[in-house]
């Protein structure tokens, strides 16, 4: 393109780049870029333009070649496929009438904050720097699947939004970013799309909104994370997808809310995470599911548990904050899968880890207890009577209220009437107290059950003594060698 085929308005941004100056046509400030469709020649760039003059790269002596231009229209389609360009990029505060496509390109940097653009393929391109989007306004599809960025993502206060809701707004599938992607203020009308892209440092996207209901807002299954995934006070209309997700560091979704009612909040199944904080929010509007996942550090609050939640094989090494039994019980209860005996072991290794006996002891019983709903009717029988008794072993010292109150009745009543001895020149001297423990203790002999024979109702008495006194021992039987075989 010659020099003279150029308006005013390209003649600035063209000799102003061999220097790197900026070339700024706003009025004020606050010009928006959406009401750009009314501006001018003076403010109107032509994309072919600017395509040749990246791809020409006029130098000077001494200088570094940029493109800064900001406040500017820029009209036709801006294609730079496989382009190859050494200068860095900035259009800030413009409109695009077109979407650019840069698809396969490899730039050294580009910033696009406060432009608005009817979308952007930018799919396995490359930048040795930073990409920067902030406050950016994209109307159409922003595809930037397979991309590599040395450096950071800059999103921060971006809006998405897509006029065609089944294609994802925003697209990162199998990115490698060298730094952090940082997003806090991120808008999003569609879905965003993760799917096995690599961050090596941190994902922030603090007071982000997700916006897709009835469907897959973000989905972020098979991400890499190498450092900390910061979901706070995020707003999430849709479900939240991260399975098969690698988290190095903190999953944080404090003073969040997560809503699908009709389907699952968020599914966070076989992922590997150092530490998740589900606390200082709402309670999950949906199914949450953690099934097959390891996490190191388990930061839930009871208060933001959803009715049905899925913990099949989740293992954790700690779980946060300290609660009492009574209160994590139930998460157990509601999970869709029915009893899943590893979730009550989970959940007792854990009280255990920090020393509160008594805790993991009340989970045990409740596992017995939930397990008992599954078995057939004579074997629940059996149950309700360990649990009644010695509280299938975790109880001991309902035996001994049993004892001593079997051992008052047999001792009054015999202390009464003495039953009359088999022999009475061979029987030893009647004691009320241990012909009931003869009676109670199968194993035990003090020889007074066989040497006195009881009649009428205290016959009966002492049948009842000694069935109860077998099924007692049986039950303390089961419920002590029940203990011993999980230390």
């Amino acid at each position: 393109m010659e020099i003279n085929d150029l308006t005013p308005a390209e003649r600035r941004v063209w000799e102003a780049f061999p220097r790197g100056e900026s070339v700024d046509f706003r009025d004020s400030p606050e010009d928006d870029p959406a009401g750009g469709e009314g501006w001018g020649p003076e403010r109107t760039l032509r994309a072919s333009v600017l395509r040749s003059l990246l791809l020409t790269a006029p130098q000077e002596e001494g200088e570094i070649a940029a493109l800064k231009v900001s406040g500017a229209r820029i009209t036709g389609d801006l294609h730079l496929m496989y382009a190859v360009i050494d200068s860095a990029i900035r259009f800030s505060h413009c409109l695009f009438v077109n979407a650019p496509n840069l698809y396969g390109s490899r730039l050294r940097q580009l910033n696009l904050s406060g432009s608005v653009l009817p979308g952007l393929n930018f799919g396995s391109a490359r930048i040795d720097g930073v990409l920067r989007m902030t406050d950016c306004r994209m109307r159409g599809p922003v595809r930037l699947g397979g991309t590599q960025i040395a450096g950071a993502l800059f999103l921060d206060r971006a809006e998405f939004t897509a006029p065609d809701t089944s294609d994802p707004v925003l697209e990162l599938n199998q990115s490698v970013i060298g730094d952090d992607l940082w997003a806090p203020g991120l808008r999003t009308r569609g879905e965003v799309r993760l799917n096995g892209a690599n961050i090596t440092g941190s994902i922030n996207l603090v007071e982000a909104e997700f916006d897709r209901p009835a469907g897959t807002a973000l989905d972020a299954s098979t991400l890499t994370a190498g450092a900390d995934v910061l979901l706070r006070k995020v707003h999430v209309r849709g479900k939240v997808e991260l399975r098969g997700a690698r988290v190095a560091g903190r999953l944080d979704i404090s003073y969040t809310r997560l809503s699908n009612a009709s389907g699952t909040a968020l599914r966070a199944s076989s992922c590997t995470i150092g530490e998740l904080w589900l606390r200082m929010g709402p309670p999950v509007e949906g199914t949450l599911n953690l099934r097959r996942s390891q996490i190191d550090v388990l930061f839930v609050e009871p208060e933001m548990l959803p009715g049905v939640v899925a913990l099949n094989s989740l293992t954790y090494t700690s779980l946060l904050p300290h609660e009492p039994a009574e209160r994590r019980l139930p998460m157990l209860e509601r999970d869709g899968n029915g009893y899943l005996p590893y979730s009550y072991e989970q959940l007792t290794a854990s009280y255990r880890r920090i020393g509160d006996d008594d805790a993991a002891r009340q989970v045990q019983l409740a596992k017995q207890r939930r397990h008992r709903a599954t078995l057939t009717w004579y074997a629940r029988a059996w149950g309700h009577l360990q649990d009644a008794t010695v509280g299938y072993g975790f109880r001991p010292l309902r035996a001994a209220v049993w004892l001593l109150s079997l051992l008052t009745i047999g001792s009054i009543a015999y202390g009464l009437h003495h039953p009359p001895p088999v022999k009475a020149d061979e029987a030893p001297d009647f004691s009320p107290v241990f012909y009931t423990l003869d009676l109670l203790l199968p194993i035990i002999d003090f020889g007074q059950e066989h040497a006195f024979s009881p009649t009428g109702w205290y016959q009966g008495l002492s049948y009842v003594l000694i069935i109860t006194g077998w099924v007692l021992a049986s039950t303390i039987v089961a419920g002590v060698t029940r203990a011993v075989s999980r230390q």
